[in-house]
């Protein structure tokens, strides 16, 4: 339960919704409560934004559900990357450190993030950070957030651009099952592509419901295992790494 974001008081809301006095001021604050948390942590996304833009850093917010291949996928990236993106990480996870030791040693600069009772980081552990994660020579920050597919989607951290991890092993209809976080991705990732041969899933079906949610993502179907297409991944890094430095 998010005791950061307001969901705990929405699932209150509910349970009092028999008796309409309570109902109608629970809502009201549940309201207040939601609006002033977001306000408060968009003018920090505000910031970070300003800060990274100054720095010509390029900020990539990875958002998905658990075991959706982002930290493999990450693995894979930064190695090949290396000797041309600078690039740090930021991990995001409830508890341990077990992702921030996966990357390590693979010529990126990675920063630990642990939410602990929060389902989703927010700009304000973003801006806290950023001074010992980021430096006037990184080209790249990537943010691998909290796996979960609907609280992170909410939480601007003041990233350039939004990227979404859908495996197939999780089915063709999630972006229209939770289409907050597919309609504010820029990039669409397909992962797992090694499994779909095993699986009954279509991916053209995937595609259409991302579209419905979204018409201008952009979406890339990949495997970090046999590298297909991980090239096209990296093109869009480098494209839009180029973009920011030009």
């Amino acid at each position: 339960m998010c005791e950061e974001c307001g969901c705990h008081e929405a699932n209150q809301h509910t349970h009092n919704q028999t008796h309409k006095h309570d109902h109608d001021h629970h809502e009201h604050k549940t309201i207040n409560l939601q609006e002033n948390i977001l306000a408060q942590n968009d003018r920090y996304a505000a910031q970070n934004r300003t800060s990274l833009e100054q720095k010509n850093i390029t900020s990539l917010n990875l958002i998905s559900s658990p075991g959706s291949g982002k930290t493999s996928l990450l693995e894979k990236t930064l190695t090949a990357v290396n000797e041309n993106i600078n690039t740090a990480v930021i991990v995001g996870d409830q508890e341990t450190t077990n992702d921030a030791h996966r990357l390590k040693n693979r010529g990126a600069f990675i920063k630990q993030l642990n939410t602990h009772s929060s389902c989703h980081l927010d700009a304000h552990m973003i801006a806290h950070a950023l001074p010992e994660t980021v430096s006037d020579q990184t080209d790249l920050l990537i943010i691998e957030n909290v796996g979960n597919l609907v609280c992170p989607a909410a939480f601007d951290l003041g990233e350039r651009c939004k990227v979404a991890l859908l495996s197939c092993t999780e089915g063709e209809d999630k972006p229209v099952k939770y289409p907050a976080l597919f309609h504010k991705a820029d990039l669409v990732l397909i992962t797992k592509a090694d499994l779909i041969e095993h699986l009954d899933w279509d991916e053209n079906k995937c595609r259409d419901f991302i579209g419905q949610v979204n018409y201008n993502a952009r979406v890339i179907t990949l495997s970090a295992l046999t590298g297909q297409g991980f090239n096209e991944w990296l093109d869009y890094l480098y494209s839009i790494c180029k973009t920011n430095k030009s």
